[in-house]
């Protein structure tokens, strides 16, 4: 019998409410996250009326709909235009200050022990901050949510492909500036198609001169080439998203050879067409070869998703048992932008805690040679 047909007919997880309930209380970590993709909706309404901005929609259901239709599958520059709206308040650094507070608080909730948020400080200048200003300002929303429940967060510097190679150059330097400070790594987001990562190669020649982490969008809206550019251009440490990575089995066996992470967001992934559905996602594939592949939400508020519901799509889609998600989560841990000595205590304290909370599971053993790698 197929070992997905096993899975199927023996479930260990139970019923959809105790997979959810346990799949909630497992450690987890959220390693590509969005700051102005993850806004709570009531937030939005509320620093939008405090600032007198005018929203293009009216109700939490207005924005539902609206985010809906911008996240109906079309593409990434559609899925884009819902940061307009979101952006449109977050100029100030007391909105920067709450959402990133909100945004470690609501991932706390879900017991993500480590969480690194990205975001374009030049995307938030339209009322007079600085870059540093709304470095400053992210810093200490997640410095507090840290002090208050003991999560821990990295910030992750984004440039934006269609903006000049001369503001990301800029925006590496903002990332040296802070390194060691709470940032932990440098990104190059935004739609690939026509902007093609080398452009950028200076600011990332920066970033790794200083040994700062390099992280890059690849391979989400645009093939396997765009990944070997994140590779070979921009040093990429990990790659956000890598969805197309299967096209190219050379460039797979490369990124799987050298152990770098794919930073993959199942729901968004549909949301923007990098995946026409959740059953074709190479997900499971890339787990089958051992590719090093973590989940994540991209954008909370925009996706309208959670690290557990990444989670659950991944077990009811894949057919995943206890011993996948283990492994999906300390791949995660492992690939978290901290220091050696301080990642190996998140990584047992992650292993103890994920252990226990999968131990009533039936499985015949949550121990993996995988864990080796």
């Amino acid at each position: 019998m197929p070992r997905s047909q096993a899975r199927r007919r023996t479930s260990p997880w139970g019923d959809a409410r105790r997979r959810r309930r346990i799949l909630h209380a497992l450690p987890k970590t959220d390693l590509h996250v969005h700051l102005d993709g993850s806004l709570r909706p009531g937030t939005l309404f509320e620093l939008a009326k405090a600032q007198g901005v005018t929203l293009e929609v009216r109700s939490p259901a207005d924005l539902r709909k609206f985010l809906d239709r911008l996240t109906a599958g079309v593409s990434l520059p559609t899925y884009l235009k819902a940061f307009d709206l979101t952006l449109s308040v977050l100029q100030v650094s007391d909105a920067l200050e709450r959402v990133a507070f909100e945004l470690a608080e609501d991932a706390h909730l879900e017991n993500v022990r480590y969480m690194e948020v990205r975001y374009c400080p030049a995307l938030h200048l339209k009322r007079k901050l600085t870059n540093h200003d709304t470095v400053d300002a992210v810093l200490r929303g997640l410095s507090e949510a840290g002090r208050r429940y003991g999560i821990q967060t990295g910030l992750i510097i984004c440039g934006i492909r269609h903006l000049s190679p001369k503001l990301s150059l800029e925006l590496a330097d903002l990332a040296v500036a802070y390194m060691g400070k709470g940032v932990v790594g440098f990104d190059l987001a935004g739609a690939e198609k026509d902007y093609p990562a080398k452009a950028h190669r200076e600011a990332f020649d920066r970033v790794l001169r200083n040994n700062v982490n390099v992280t890059v969008h690849a391979g989400e809206a645009f093939g396997p080439g765009s990944i070997r550019q994140a590779l070979h251009y921009c040093g990429a440490h990990r790659i956000g998203h890598g969805t197309r990575l299967h096209e190219d089995p050379l460039t797979l066996d490369y990124v799987n050879d050298h152990r770098i992470p794919l930073e993959m967001c199942l729901i968004s992934n549909i949301q923007t067409g990098a995946s026409r559905s959740f059953e074709e996602h190479p997900f499971r594939a890339y787990m089958a070869a051992g590719v090093r592949a973590t989940l994540n939400t991209d954008n909370r508020l925009v996706s309208s998703t959670t690290m557990t519901d990444e989670l659950d799509k991944a077990v009811q889609t894949f057919g995943l048992d206890p011993i996948d998600v283990r492994q999906v989560l300390l791949n995660g841990f492992k690939s978290a932008f901290v220091p050696y000595a301080e990642k190996g205590v998140l990584l047992r304290r992650a292993v103890l805690e994920i252990d226990e909370g999968l131990s009533t599971l039936k499985t015949d053993s949550l121990e993996s040679e995988r864990d080796l790698l």
